[in-house]
């Protein structure tokens, strides 16, 4: 009898000791699931927020940029976002933080976006294709056709379709023209030199300074009547 309580007494130690690390496999599973639970509950939170937040952004870029990126006619001009390429959209905000291009408004707007709100809002723009505005002289659209795709060889003015392609929608970190405000392109080309490739850090926008030097301002206004017609 005294073996044989004995023995029962080592099978229940045998027994416990077994059932010991099941035990602990089943609380880790449980915890491992509450957790991935709660990481996915974070990951869905974070990304709610994060569209959250894109939604304010673009809320307020409408104020200026339009209701689908459009653009804006009035006192001052607002250029069209909508189709413009991603690497020229991120590229420019980052040339208002680091005062690589001149606009006190812009500065203040760009400076308050994190790198990966940057990236959201130059995809989100990328994708829309609202009709061109348009309205510029018929006269002056005739003839910034021929100066956009040939250029103006004998006085040292690149073909702008070199560059921006034949539809003028522009590939990385060249920007499309296509549906450009015809006031806007305009103000860019005429104040280039003022506003862009500013500070010590290199630019893209410098490739364009000859250009824009050597265009009178009839041929400024005719390449930007042109491409304000293309979609």
């Amino acid at each position: 009898m005294l073996n044989e309580g004995r023995g029962g007494r080592i099978m229940k130690g045998i027994s416990l000791r077994l059932a010991l690390p099941t035990a602990i496999l089943a609380i880790v599973a449980i915890l491992a699931i509450a957790f991935s639970a709660a990481g996915r509950a974070d990951d869905m939170g974070m990304a709610a927020s994060s569209k959250q937040g894109l939604r304010a952004k673009l809320e307020y870029c409408k104020t200026c940029h339009g209701l689908s990126g459009q653009g804006y006619h009035g006192y001052f001009a607002m250029p069209r976002l909508a189709g413009q390429q991603t690497k020229y959209l991120e590229n420019q905000l980052r040339a208002f933080i680091e005062r690589r291009r001149t606009n006190p408004v812009m500065f203040n707007v760009a400076h308050a976006i994190s790198p990966s709100m940057l990236t959201a809002l130059a995809a989100h723009f990328r994708d829309l294709d609202p009709k061109p505005f348009g309205g510029a002289p018929k006269e002056l659209v005739a003839r910034g056709k021929p100066i956009y795709e040939d250029g103006v060889p004998e006085a040292n003015i690149a073909a702008c379709s070199a560059c921006h392609g034949p539809e003028a929608k522009g590939q990385d970190e060249i920007p499309r023209l296509a549906g450009q405000l015809f006031p806007y392109t305009i103000k860019v080309l005429t104040n280039w030199s003022k506003e862009r490739g500013q500070g010590p850090a290199s630019d893209t926008s410098a490739i364009m300074t000859p250009t824009a030097h050597n265009l009178t301002r009839s041929q400024i206004a005719a390449i930007a009547a042109y491409v304000s017609n293309l979609k």
